[in-house]
């Protein structure tokens, strides 16, 4: 199970057997690079001790280092995994959320009290970092990965109708995972496993604050809250770097890190071969990137390099396969994941740690998604409105029908809808707030944590540390309880972060539209696909076959251009393949 995670910790490994419990650890060195070897013990007075295993970054452990060693205790490494481990001890030995509520980063990790023979697993505020866990018999295997927990004997690779449906909708639901009996821990939630059973308990969860700043006021609390938070999460004894795609959000997180980085930073950007000369313009993608990154990567004073993948490479089998292993799930993005995987490759040859700017869009309201009324008035979740169902339409229709796809979606919008905190204050009067408030909840709660999974896997497949500024739950607490009316205060997208950061960026860059994560535009790529789809369906004994109608995918193929759906279909079929998965409908 412990080789199974290397590629996320090619820096060491250690394992922890006694009695009831048995805990594997890879480590990925960021911090303490020879101090904070795992998994990491703490005993003292004779007592039995606490054992930890864990993975990410907590940003504030220097300060709670100097508070706990106010308190008595004396450490032995430099590592924030010692401090969070004697955090449990000096706070969390009555209740672990008192413990884990200090932590300020991203993180997830399994405590096993040998005294009370208690496992806590727990996971960060937003889902950052990935936690499963798979009940058995008698207790619970645990992993960073799916692929950890189907490498014991106890646990089988099977999928049933609700893990077809959670592949096909690609709404994640906060518990469960395509594989059959496979739980994820929820973010902000603890697992707690012992004699008794397991039981889950929450330590954080979104809140009305009862926003009261003007918009002035706010505006300058945004602008603080991000540099105290990029300062934090410059903290490395590793080479760090940011990636920079010349839109809002990435330029100031380059900005800021490069105002306040002792050395020169790195940035790195994505590009395709031809892609500015031959742009074609759409809704979500109205300009290249490539000008604009040049133009912010001089404004601020980067080492800047851009990658320049081609179609060839984005199709090569062995980085599709590369990519879904990485996710161990059958949930693919297509070039989205391919072109990822292979731009933090290449910057894994130079850096181990990567700033990055998601969540702000979530955060802020930058997606077209928060301002067109057909979208935010949709009785669902605003994106499904604009999603190319072509996938869904060459399954077999008798097994759309058995899956009831559309009741699927209903029952995770309407159990994600009653999660909502509602609104307080003056605001509370105004039903268009109310409306806005229960679209930032969906995208934050559920279109992120895609967008967070995603990144988490083809970083760490690489044994690559990205962080996240706009997830520091301080700055998502205060803006998520802001008005709409505040985040839309000059009338364009993202009003706040643009305002707070508009002095350290080209006014190019401050005026820019909203463009998407860019997508190949070569029709090389988009001939390959269809070869590829083509043959799936002459394949009579393809483990996707018995799902496919292939007289309706026939004439998909016919009649559109736009094949990219189609990869959700192939990346299904490579699943069931390369896991054995058993498919039980």
């Amino acid at each position: 199970m412990t080789a199974t995670m290397a590629y996320r910790g090619p820096d060491d490994e250690g394992t922890w057997i006694d009695g009831p419990a048995a805990l594997g650890h890879r480590r990925l060195a960021i911090v303490d690079i020879q101090g904070g070897r795992q998994p990491m013990t703490h005993q003292e007075d004779g007592q039995p001790p606490l054992v930890l295993v864990y993975t990410g970054e907590t940003y504030n452990y220097r300060e709670l280092r100097q508070r706990l060693a106010a308190l008595g205790h004396l450490f032995d490494t430099s590592s924030d995994t010692e401090v969070v481990l004697r955090a449990h001890r000096e706070w969390g030995h009555r209740d672990p959320r008192s413990a884990v509520s200090e932590l300020n980063g991203m993180f997830a990790y399994a405590l096993w009290d040998t005294a009370k023979r208690e496992l806590l697993l727990i996971r960060d505020r937003l889902g950052i970092k990935p936690l499963y866990y798979y009940p058995t018999e008698h207790g619970v295997l645990f992993g960073s990965e799916p692929k950890a927990i189907l490498a014991n004997s106890l646990a089988e690779p099977a999928m049933d109708a609700d893990g077809l449906r959670l592949t096909l909708c690609s709404i994640p639901d906060p518990d469960s995972t395509v594989f059959r009996g496979m739980r994820e821990v929820r973010p902000g939630h603890i697992v707690r496993v012992t004699r008794d059973g397991i039981t889950q308990m929450s330590y954080w969860h979104f809140t009305d604050s009862g926003h009261t700043d003007d918009v002035p006021t706010t505006v300058r609390r945004v602008r603080e809250l991000l540099e105290d938070t990029i300062q934090r999460q410059l903290i490395a004894d590793v080479p760090l770097c940011t990636l920079l795609s010349g839109g809002l959000d990435s330029s100031a997180v380059t900005a800021l890190a490069a105002r306040f980085s002792d050395e020169q930073i790195q940035s790195f950007a994505v590009d395709f071969v031809g892609y500015t000369d031959n742009f074609i313009p759409g809704p979500a993608r109205p300009t290249p990137d490539g000008p604009y990154v040049l133009e912010v990567a001089k404004y601020v004073g980067t080492n800047h390099t851009d990658i320049t993948l081609s179609a060839h490479e984005l199709m090569d089998p062995n980085v599709r396969a590369a990519t879904l292993h990485a996710r161990d799930l059958p949930l693919t993005m297509g070039d989205f994941d391919s072109s990822l995987y292979l731009l933090f490759r290449a910057i894994r040859q130079h850096s181990t740690v990567a700033l990055s700017g998601e969540a702000a869009d979530e955060l802020f309201g930058g997606y077209r998604f928060f301002h067109d009324p057909s979208y935010v008035q949709a009785d669902t979740f605003p994106w499904i409105e604009d999603s190319d169902d072509i996938a869904r339409r060459s399954l077999d229709p008798g097994l759309v029908e058995k899956l009831d796809l559309t009741g699927y979606l209903d029952d995770q919008y309407r159990t994600a809808l009653a999660e909502v905190p509602p609104l307080t204050g003056p605001a509370s009067a105004d039903p268009h707030e109310r409306r806005m408030r229960e679209v930032f909840y969906l995208f934050l709660t559920r279109y992120l944590r895609t967008l967070l999974d995603r990144k988490d896997r083809m970083s760490m497949a690489l044994g690559l540390e990205v962080r996240v500024p706009f997830c520091d739950h301080r700055l998502v607490e205060y803006v998520f309880g802001t008005p709409w009316a505040h985040k839309t205060f000059d009338g364009r997208e993202k009003s706040l972060l643009r305002a707070a950061t508009a002095d350290l960026l080209p006014l190019s860059v401050v005026q820019r539209v909203k463009s998407a994560y860019p997508v190949i535009q070569d029709a090389t790529y988009d001939g390959m696909l269809r070869t590829r789809f083509t043959a799936l369906l002459n394949n009579r004994n393809a483990a996707v076959a018995p799902l496919l109608s292939v007289d309706k995918s026939r004439a998909l193929l016919d009649a559109t251009d736009n094949l990219r759906g189609l990869e959700h279909i192939l990346t299904l079929q490579d699943f069931l393949t390369d896991y054995n998965v058993s498919l039980t409908i």
